[in-house]
């Protein structure tokens, strides 16, 4: 394999974004795994259910941004753009970089929050066992995790109805947070590849 047919299979295959996701999941499992741990461990039943529930949220909210972002059309944002709707770009840039963000979204996040409300689940399933001193654990293990997988799936099922319906407006006040971000604070998101080429040059 030569150095153009190398250039073009990473390109392709996004290696670069793949290999950085890859490392930064790894880093974000650690992290969220540790933290939500450790709450957990400190607080009582009803609390480390309220933080099961948060985790399991967070996915779903991502899941329905990263199924927006696939779905939408740039069309009345390009129109938006054209009458100087400053979110327009934003929202321009999340669909140009649609197969990214909803990697980060539906795969990154989504994943991680099902990995952590699952041992926020086993540790909630520990405490239960440990406090009312029951001896056969197995069928409140079943019954926690089905509640667990349950609200998850059936939370990312309705997410995705309202994902596809409301595609333009989700992707819209997502684009409103990016540029407040720029501006009050001068963070970029996706950075302009027409900039960069410029640069380049």
């Amino acid at each position: 394999m030569n150095k153009n047919e190398n250039s073009n299979f990473s390109n392709k295959y996004n290696i670069k974004w793949v290999s950085m996701i890859t490392i930064w999941t790894f880093v974000m499992a650690i992290v969220f795994s540790i933290i939500t741990e450790g709450l957990v461990k400190n607080l009582n039943i009803f609390l480390a259910f309220i933080i099961l529930i948060i985790i399991i949220f967070i996915g779903i909210f991502f899941d329905i941004i990263g199924i927006a972002v696939a779905t939408a059309d740039e069309k009345p944002f390009h129109a938006m753009a054209a009458n100087k709707v400053e979110e327009a770009k934003y929202a321009i840039k999340l669909i140009k970089n649609a197969g990214q963000v909803s990697n980060f979204c539906n795969d990154v996040i989504g994943d991680i929050s099902g990995i952590v409300s699952g041992a926020i689940g086993s540790s909630i399933i520990y405490k239960i066992i440990n406090i009312y001193d029951i001896k056969n654990g197995t069928l409140l293990s079943i019954i926690i995790t089905s509640l667990v997988a349950s609200l998850t799936v059936g939370g990312k099922a309705l997410g995705k109805s309202v994902a596809i319906s409301y595609s333009e407006k989700i992707i819209f006040e997502i684009a409103k947070v990016f540029n407040f971000l720029e501006k009050k604070f001068g963070l970029t998101i996706f950075s302009d590849k027409r900039d960069n080429k410029k640069t380049k040059k």
